[in-house]
Parts: C-alpha cells; structure tokens; sequence
C-alpha cells in the first residue's frame, strides 16, 4: 500500500525505500522480501522497475494499445484528409470559440484557408469546399438558431445557390429564418458573396427606413402572393410581379467597425484583422506579446516592446481618492489589461479610446512599495501609426546560390524597386555545399519593407529573412 500511495503522488525518495523493502525485505519489521520467496535479484529488481515506470507515467498494455490505434488513425487522416480533419475538429468545438481559434492557427500551418461563413457554401457545422478551404459553420454565428440553418440548408438542396439576397428572402421560410437572423448572417459575412455590402443592409432607403426591414417585408409579401397565386384556379409562379426594392448604397464602414460587427457574431475576426496593417511590427520587431505578459518572472528585467489596438478602457477611483485608469490592449496572441496610475495615468490616459493603435515601451521591475511583487512599468506610449515606418530599419535577406534563378531574382526586385522608403538592404548569398558565404550592401538603395514583400519571403522557403537583426 505505501508502493502505491508513493506511485500516485510520484514520491521518489519512497519508492526508492520501497525497493529495498520490496528485494530484500525489512528485518525490523518481520516482512521477508523477494530474495526470501525464492526470487532472484535480477528478477526482483526487474519486477519493481515496471512498476517505477508507473510512478511516472504509463498505462497497461491493453490501454496503451487502443490509445496508439486510435493516434494511428487521427494521424492518418490528418495526413491524408488534412481539411477534413480540421473542419471535423473545429466542428466538435462549435462552441468553443478559443479554441476554433487555436485550430485555425493550425489551419494556417498548415496552408489550410478558413473562409468565413456563406449562405451558399456553409452547412451547419464546419465544411469544406470544392476547392479544399473549410467553411465556417452557420450553426457557429450567434444569434441564428438551428431551424434557421436547417431551413437555408434544405432550401438551397431543393432550389440551387442562391443567386442573390432577393432570392434569399423570396426562397427561405421567414419565420424560420427571421429578420434577427438574417441581421445576424449579414454582419457575419454571410451575404457577401450576393453582391451585396454589410453596411446596405443598415442604410436607409428614400423614406427612411432600414433596408433590412424593407426586404424581409419584400419577402413576407412575395411569398403570401405566390401562395394565394398557386391556390388559384389559374395561378401559377409568372402573375406575379412584385418590385424588388431599391438596395440603398449607404456610407461606407470603416475596415474596424466592419470587423468589429463581424467578431461581435462570429467570436472572431475571420475575414481580415484591424491590426493587419501593422503586422511586420508586431511580428517582427517588438520583442512581446500580450500572451507573454501572464508570465511576469520570464520577462523580468528586460526591455519590452509590444503593441495592439485598444478594444477597451474604464475609469475608476481607488480607496485612497485617486483616478485611475485601465486598457485592455489586443494583439494577435490575444488581450492584457494594463493599468494606469499616478503620474501614468496622467501621462497615457489619452491613449484610452477604443479603435487606437499603441506603440508600449516598458519594463518589468519589482515593484516601489512590494519589491516582491514585479510591476509592469511604462516608460512610453506613441501611436503604431505614427512610429510604423521609422521601426523597420534593416532587412537582411539570406539566399542559398544553388537556389538562385532568373524568376526569384525578377520578383525580388520588382518588391524592392517598387517601394522606395527608408529601410536598408543587406544580401547574405551562401553556398553550403562549399561552406562559402558572400555578404552585399547597396548603400544607395533604400526600401519600405511592404507585405507583399514579406508574404513573398515567407512562403519562399529557400528564402530566410530578418528584420533589424
């Protein structure tokens, strides 16, 4: 019994006492050991160790079989089947929306395209198309229900694609699919496909009414009339000529308020980020992540850079009557709270409203009344769009000579001469079969170092690059 408590709370230092117990027996306690029964030392000492392998962690052998069967078989389909598989994984985690996240990283590994949701594509769960991207789950956009999604789904199998959002209200049944379904469906992204912008559907017509209203109410009407013709006599689908209405052109949103209404029904931003813009400075020169800040004691004593967009602020007064303030802060690895006090607070609180994108430089110290505690200190805020072109100072770009063609070298120079900036350009050419490197620098040429280019040097993997290093 002491063998096993020690197994399940992985005491080394009893089980290694045990296994003199357990060979050689204990005298003071009149319990004969192994060697006392007969069995040989070799024997003994074999016997204990399988049995120190699960004080660390195994399984039998029936358990450990069906768990390497079926690890057989999920990595079989992952790499044969690899869209299938993540869209039954993602499927599986309808709910879960941190966790669609983390396989979309995955997806993105993987060369795999999620598309955001679609009337005519999307089925309940996760799908795949014919051309091997996964579709988001209509079942998976908030506030639409399950009879909302069955009815689409079994209209456009009875009738074909929707051809446009008329043929979408005239077809589907509006009491399944409401106009807070259909709300929901345009600002997820769903209707894009239709030729037809998110923002028309919450523009108002001529008489000042949202369009969204006129067109279900269009649908309502087509559909009563196309009923009362079929139960006539004569009736059929060609008497009817109902007037589609105008589709209002509206103001344009802005990329933020766009994605913003998406994630507010998807969970996430699908089909763009806010902080795309600025995605070489967060990927490539500041050293910090947001996920990065929950591990305080890894980061101690170091010089950080970090930056995001600001998805939320408050205000507040502490017990002693002081302001104080707190960002929340998003990047790509996900959000922090950053609190604001004293003379910060007073410095950085116009840095506070939602939609702005923030440059951070600070430190993480111990902290001025508990130097036990280690405190997030901010040594400057600036705005990432008045500091994005001044941080990219240097890009170097190694290629292997045996790789070298007249296309690579094209497509290098149409990226670089096409974008003159500030940036300098530095060539590593290297031959490893020789193990001969040759480094260039053309003093006269200076870039701006755009996606494209990035895009370009990342799927390139002949190709490897640094920025500032």
């Amino acid at each position: 019994d002491l063998v096993r408590r020690a197994m399940s709370k992985k005491k080394a230092s009893v089980m290694a006492k045990e296994r003199q117990n357990f060979i050689f027996g204990n005298e003071a306690e009149g319990v004969p050991g192994c060697l006392a029964r007969g069995i040989s030392e070799d024997v003994a000492s074999h016997i204990f160790d399988e049995m120190t392998d699960f004080a660390r962690y195994a399984f039998n052998k029936s358990h450990a079989t069906c768990y390497s069967w079926v690890a057989y078989q999920t990595a079989y389909l992952k790499a044969n089947y690899p869209s299938e598989y993540m869209a039954a994984d993602m499927s599986r985690n309808l709910a879960n929306i941190s966790e669609i996240t983390k396989l979309m990283d995955e997806c993105k590994a993987m060369n795999i395209q999620v598309l955001g949701p679609d009337v005519n594509e999307s089925f309940m769960k996760f799908s795949v198309n014919k051309n091997g991207n996964i579709r988001f789950g209509l079942g998976a956009v908030k506030s639409v229900g399950t009879g909302a999604v069955e009815n689409i789904i079994e209209v456009r199998k009875k009738g074909g694609p929707f051809k446009s959002i008329f043929d979408f209200v005239e077809r589907v049944n509006l009491t399944a699919c409401n106009k807070k379904n259909i709300e929901a469906l345009a600002l997820a992204g769903a209707f894009d496909n239709l030729n037809i912008k998110r923002e028309q559907f919450f523009a108002n017509n001529a008489k000042g009414e949202l369009f969204l209203d006129t067109l279900v109410r269009y649908g309502n009407c087509y559909q009563v009339d196309r009923l009362n013709a079929m139960n006539t006599l004569f009736g059929d689908d060609e008497c009817m000529a109902i007037a589609k209405p105008e589709v209002p052109v509206g103001e344009n949103w802005s990329m933020l308020e766009r994605l913003n209404r998406e994630k507010d029904y998807v969970g996430i931003y699908l089909s763009a980020h806010p902080l795309d813009e600025f995605r070489i400075i967060l990927n490539y020169v500041c050293n910090t992540r947001m996920v990065d800040l929950e591990d305080k004691e890894a980061l101690a004593g170091r010089d950080l850079l970090l930056g995001g967009i600001v998805t939320d602020y408050r205000e507040g007064t502490s017990k002693a009557g002081n302001p104080y303030a707190v960002i929340k802060l998003e990047d790509y690895s996900g959000s922090h709270e950053i609190p604001l006090f004293g003379p910060n607070y007073i410095e950085y609180s116009k840095y506070g409203r939602k939609g702005m994108y923030l440059l951070i430089n600070a430190r993480m110290e111990p902290g001025r009344w508990n130097p036990d505690k280690l405190e997030f200190r901010i040594s400057s805020i600036r705005l990432l769009s008045d500091e994005k072109d001044k941080l990219v100072e240097k890009l170097s770009i190694t290629l292997p000579i045996h790789s070298l063609d007249e296309s690579i070298i094209t497509e290098l120079a149409s990226l670089i001469k096409g974008h003159p900036g500030s940036t300098s350009l530095y060539f590593k050419v290297v031959d490893s079969e020789h193990n001969v490197s040759l480094n260039l620098f053309s003093p006269n040429t200076r870039l701006t170092v755009t996606r494209q280019l990035v895009d370009y040097l990342e799927e390139n993997e002949n190709i490897d690059f640094k920025i500032n290093n």
